[in-house]
């Protein structure tokens, strides 16, 4: 039976509740204490916990509601990855995660005197201000400058301002760092106060330092001296039972006690001020006030996060190290989830003690409160349609968009004629940004893509691009693209814009199982890429300056292009000269609108997609889902040349394509023309795509096959076509007496445009 009392449960004990505590009062109320000195504010890592299945939780920060379950940390053995049963057998489970975007004109962090002022002031000036005072969390400061912040209620509120953000966070007390500093019964002067004042009973206080301010039920001995160390208790070895103190003579005095309340000085609240570096963030009160540094430590655990000692910081000094960084990273100080806020000022007196100048604490970055998945993932939802870096500059430009391959891309601008003609006879751009690209590295490098490409790879000389189909285990393409050499181990590829997630997974999944050294790195979303094509590309691109010579035809270099790093890839899907600069999407705008203002004279224009698919189908190139099928081999596409099995091993798809080989073909993908040159059908018409092709005269005449893609070509003055086409049984070619829509078409060799490539080689 439970009683009426509320309880929570710690470590499977029931503990009872008062009106306002938080985890940690009421555990402290109950007689059970974490090691090591508990601030009670938030700043230091020792009162973490698991808290209804949320590891990393700071019980003081926490409110204390019925039903609770607390798991102290850490927790030997690991428990497991179910979530903890409540004390009625119900699973705990914390539910949807409800998220806010909050816009105001200045947002102020900690309720000190000094901020609550601040928001007075600002308040009477009209400003829409949010004081995110000690029932908040903030977790971190982002550029804008922009707040994540955790309200009381648990909502996840997003606070853009407009304005600043104001830090009046106040100071943290010091912990002490000397010999059995991480016994229980610890507290800070500030704490021992708060914690009385709630009924906590702390037994006999012996105070180090500044004594804590009087509270009801505080029963305080003040010791001389300085601190030396603690020791525990005989009767509870993990506790603490005596502090000693040094006196000015050097006389060693021991103080028996049960709780040791320390006051150490103050160091202000620095972690969000040191995130804002460059941003408008202002900080006012004690969060701005010079703090103290305390004497240089001498034993003890300095950071109770990672452990490291003062034995530790004595052998990163050895190594070398003499900056606050590198001291950090080399010790593991700072690296734990309070982010340096107990540790750093013992580490920065360290570093004084040896004369280095005091360079303040390292930079710290967001997170400072730990956030669970559920409340990084809260409020956001994947875009069902992505956007490039350039989608407001299409739009600016009046592109009519649409929805291809899972993208926002541009159609058409105003003219698609002259979009075509800018493409042939000048110089257009065309954003690429889509396309599916990837990083990948390592000694096994070379094996994995050997495996995953039916033509080698192993002689493809740095600096060089070869295409490549990749083929599903039954012989199939999935999909293609281009695999560029960035060096001995190094490669980045090329997938088609709706092949990349898929594209992915293959990579990966082949990669754990015949490659295990190798790092692959999505770098689709967060780079930008720029088509720069036709005959007068490279007269645009040398006004723009690249840091180096252009890449020859299937070359590509790491340059700058404008000033902007871009690794340029000189290849052509359009069938002109084509330099592709894919770059860091940030400057996807600043690249854009240089090369449109370089190309003004040139009659530079943008290009969309409508344009983009004559272009391709004039060179007959197919793509992957429009003109394929489940079962498209490259034999069926008519792209036998993409696969070299006498020149390689063992690769996905060789055994289905060598089972098959000797089987005749049904159907192939094939090049269509009208038969007659064109005139059954009106300038700038051509059949649907998805029209039925028929073989034989008359109404009654059979199905022959279906057209995949087709485009008018302002070049040949007539349609072109690709379609699948059913293959006579005898001979094995496509059947004869062709049409569409009763008009006739004969199949036609691809390219049906420049079939030698000389354009896009010029």
């Amino acid at each position: 039976m439970f009683a009426a009392v509320p309880h929570l449960v710690i470590d499977g004990r029931l503990v009872e509740l008062a009106d306002g505590d938080d985890v940690l009062t009421a555990a402290l109320r109950a007689g059970i204490t974490p090691a090591g000195t508990l601030c009670g504010a938030g700043d230091c890592p020792n009162c973490l916990a698991e808290v209804d299945g949320i590891a990393y939780t700071r019980m003081c920060r926490t409110p204390a509601r019925p039903g609770t379950v607390v798991r102290l940390q850490p927790v030997h053995p690991a428990p497991p990855p179910e979530l903890p049963a409540s004390p009625r057998g119900r699973p705990v489970s914390a539910g949807p995660v409800r998220a806010e975007l909050v816009e105001v004109d200045v947002a102020v962090v900690g309720g000190d005197p000094a901020g609550r002022a601040e928001v007075a002031r600002l308040e009477a000036e009209g400003r829409r201000v949010l004081l995110a005072d000690d029932r908040y969390d903030v977790a971190g400061l982002y550029e804008g400058p922009e707040l994540l912040v955790r309200s009381p209620d648990g909502t996840l509120l997003r606070v853009e301002t407009a304005h600043e953000v104001v830090v009046a966070a106040g100071a943290a007390e010091i912990h002490p760092v000397c010999p059995g500093n991480r016994l229980a019964g610890i507290v800070t002067a500030r704490a021992a106060t708060r914690l009385a004042a709630a009924g906590v009973d702390l037994g006999p206080v012996v105070a180090v330092g500044t004594p804590p301010a009087p509270a009801p039920g505080l029963d305080v001995t003040v010791a001389g001296g300085g601190l030396v160390r603690f020791e525990p208790a005989a009767h509870e070895p993990g506790r603490v039972g005596a502090v000693v103190t040094r006196q000015p003579d050097g006389t060693e005095i021991g103080h028996p006690c049960r709780t040791v309340a320390v006051g150490l000085g103050l160091v202000p609240r620095a972690l969000l001020a040191g995130m804002g570096q460059g941003l408008a963030v202002r900080v006012i009160g004690e969060a701005a006030g010079p703090g103290v540094l305390p004497p240089p430590p001498a034993e003890g655990v300095v950071c109770p996060c990672s452990g490291t000692t003062v034995a530790d910081l004595e052998a990163v000094w050895a190594r070398g190290f003499r900056e606050v960084e590198l001291v950090k990273r080399a010790s593991l100080a700072g690296t734990g989830t309070c982010q340096g806020a107990v540790c750093m000022p013992h580490v920065r007196s360290f570093l004084a003690s040896r004369g280095v100048a005091d360079q303040g604490s390292f930079t710290p970055r967001p997170l400072v409160r730990q956030i669970t998945m559920a409340e990084a993932a809260a409020g956001w939802a994947p875009p069902p349609v992505h956007r490039t870096g350039l989608d407001a500059e299409h739009r600016a430009l009046g592109a009519r968009m649409d929805r291809f391959g899972g993208w926002w891309r541009p159609w058409r601008y105003r003219d698609p004629l002259q979009e075509y003609w800018a493409v042939r006879e000048g110089v257009s751009l065309g954003d690429v940004g889509t396309l599916g690209r990837f990083l990948v590295s390592g000694p096994d490098v070379v094996d994995l893509l050997e495996h995953l490409y039916p033509v080698p790879i192993a002689d493809l000389a740095v600096g060089r691009c070869r295409y490549a189909v990749n083929l599903a285990e039954s012989g199939a393409v999935l999909d293609d693209g281009m695999v560029c050499r960035l060096g001995e181990h190094r490669f980045l590829l090329t997938f088609t814009t709706g092949g990349a997630g898929l594209a992915e997974a293959s990579l990966r999944d082949w990669a754990a199982t015949v490659a295990p050294r190798v790092r692959i790195l999505d770098r689709t979303r967060s780079w930008g890429a720029i088509n720069v094509t036709g005959p007068l590309a490279g007269e645009l691109l040398a006004r723009v300056g690249p840091a180096d010579p252009l890449p020859p035809y299937l070359g590509h270099v790491e340059t700058s292009v404008y000033g902007v790093p871009c690794q340029v890839l000189r290849l052509s899907f359009t069938g002109e000269v084509s330099y592709e600069l894919h770059h860091d999407i940030s400057r996807s705008v600043e690249l854009w609108r240089a090369l449109l203002a370089a190309g003004r004279d040139l009659g530079v224009k943008p290009h969309g997609l409508d344009t983009l698919f004559t272009l391709r189908l004039e060179k007959g190139h197919v793509i992957v889902g429009m003109d394929t099928e489940a079962d498209s081999t490259p034999r069926r596409l008519g792209m036998d040349w993409a696969v070299k099995p006498a020149a390689k091993g063992d690769f996905v798809g060789r055994a289905a394509l060598e089972r098959t080989a000797g089987i005749p073909l049904d159907r192939r993908l094939v090049g269509l023309v009208p038969a007659d040159g064109g005139p059954g059908w009106p300038p700038g018409t051509a059949p649907d795509e998805g029209a039925v092709i028929r073989s034989g005269a008359g109404a009654g005449s059979g199905y022959a096959g279906h057209v995949t893609s087709s485009r008018w070509s302002p070049m040949l003055g007539h349609p072109v076509l690709l379609g699948w086409v059913a293959l006579d049984e005898v001979t094995g070619e496509p059947v004869s007496d062709l049409a569409i829509d009763g008009r006739p078409v004969r199949v036609a060799p691809t390219p049906f445009l420049d079939p030698e490539g000389d354009r896009a080689r010029a």
